[in-house]
């Protein structure tokens, strides 16, 4: 009846309409093979999918991006000015210019590197751009460099206290400022070598398909396609991040059990009548102090972990369950974040737990940013200011630093100080003087 209705002619584009769905259902069925253009009627479906659902997915993603990208540059502003504080804090003030805080201003660094550069390439690198691989294996590499570089400077802190506290009368002969700065290089050369171990080959460039979106030669920059999760779990995570971390977990245990074993055996002396009090009680100071700045690094280990540990619990999924579903994109965006918010929080207990910070703290932004006239703590003498050290004793348990220190400041409640005046001469260099991150009352 067709034939003899419009003719050969309109049959055949009749029969073309009826066999278009069952087209378009095998093709869905039956993945097109590599480099095949995709149909032309793909580009409408979606379109007429995104009708369906009201707003458009696209702009939903791209409101999720700049929410993104705000969160990052905005922890990118807070890392660089908090950690130069700390840098610049530990230059003006010689009471901080100890061998800890050596450890301390290296990973200020690596935190400064996190804001000024790694932020940016994690910025660039979530969105996807085409790149040539090596150079997109580096950017991800680079960001590999800083964390281990900081696990590296917190498990120097680690073995400093730890060594400060069992053998305190040995310390400063066998920590010296130039096994310190040894020990910074050592770890920062280990921690480039870790980093970069992908660029030598340990990657994704065997297993990469082509790109018909990228120019030739060229392929989409994304983390997840350049570096091999066998690598990111297996030797960057519990390798070089969860063996640190889990061998920082016992020496700060054994660090305070070492403490409160020493305190037990003061106290007993105290109670039988043998020793000197004054001495004593010098020694108790002594070890609170020391209990306090560890206290304070385990802070900064276990905020370490916390910001960590989610995004390399996201990788073992990918690497032990390929079937699973992947996480939306706001976990791992939330996770990303959190691991490079770890840079912001450092300064923030250095502010909080320990004195001379703090003072420091507010010397700097009151001189400089709120351009308020006020002589800064330092280890010299400006415009005829001289600095006090004062030492005091006190009884208390664990949680309070007794060495503080005045600038023409009344001392706390609860001190009982025993000052001497100094007046040192103008440039002198940087001499660490003590095995304490800073002092407190």
């Amino acid at each position: 009846g067709c034939l003899e209705e419009s003719g050969g002619r309109a049959c055949l584009s009749s029969a073309l309409r009826l066999l278009a769905p069952i087209e378009r259902e095998s093709d869905a069925l039956l993945p097109a093979p590599p480099g095949a253009p995709r149909p032309s009627y793909e580009p409408r479906c979606e379109s007429a999918q995104a009708d369906d659902h009201g707003p458009d997915s696209a702009s939903m993603l791209s409101k999720a991006d700049v929410a993104y990208i705000a969160l990052e540059l905005l922890i990118a502003v807070l890392s660089v000015a908090g950690n130069v504080l700390v840098c610049w804090s530990v230059c003006l003030n010689s009471n901080l210019q100890s061998i800890t805080n050596f450890f301390v201003v290296s990973l200020a660094v690596a935190d400064i590197a996190v804001g000024l550069l790694a932020i940016p390439f994690a910025i660039t690198v979530s969105t996807g751009f085409c790149s040539h691989f090596h150079g997109c294996l580096f950017i991800a590499c680079f960001v590999l460099v800083l964390t281990q570089s900081s696990i590296f400077s917190l498990l120097a802190i680690a073995l400093d206290r730890y060594v400060a506290i069992t053998i305190p009368l040995r310390y400063n002969s066998l920590v010296t400022s130039q096994r310190a700065k040894a020990i910074i290089a050592v770890c920062w050369i280990l921690s480039v070598v870790i980093g970069l171990t992908p660029m030598l080959g340990w990657n994704m460039r065997s297993t990469i398909s082509p790109n018909s979106s990228c120019p030739s030669g060229m392929t989409e920059c994304l983390f997840e396609k350049v570096v091999t999760m066998d690598y990111m779990v297996y030797f960057n995570f519990f390798g070089c991040v969860l063996m640190p971390l889990l061998a920082m977990l016992v020496i700060y245990a054994r660090i305070f059990m070492a403490a409160r074993e020493q305190l037990w055996r003061m106290e007993q002396k105290l109670s039988l009548g043998h020793g000197h009090v004054d001495g004593s009680s010098s020694s108790r100071s002594r070890l609170q102090r020391e209990v306090h700045a560890a206290k304070s690094l385990a802070i900064i280990v276990g905020l370490f972990a916390l910001c960590w540990l989610p995004l390399h619990i996201i990788n073992c999924f990918t690497l032990f369950c390929p079937l699973c579903a992947r996480p939306p994109g706001w976990i791992m965006y939330l996770a990303i974040i959190l691991s490079h918010a770890n840079s912001v929080v450092n300064p923030f207990i250095y502010a909080y737990r320990i004195r001379d910070f703090q003072h420091t703290f507010r010397r700097i932004i009151g001189q400089h940013v709120l351009r308020q006239r006020s002589g800064l703590l330092s280890g010299s003498t400006a415009a005829g200011i001289t600095t006090t050290t004062s030492v005091s004793v006190v009884d208390s348990s664990f949680g309070t630093m007794a060495n503080g220190s005045t600038l023409g400041h009344s001392h706390p409640r609860g001190c009982h100080h025993g000052s001497v005046n100094k007046t040192p001469s103008t440039g002198s260099q940087w001499k660490p003087r003590s095995n304490l991150l800073g002092t407190d009352c």
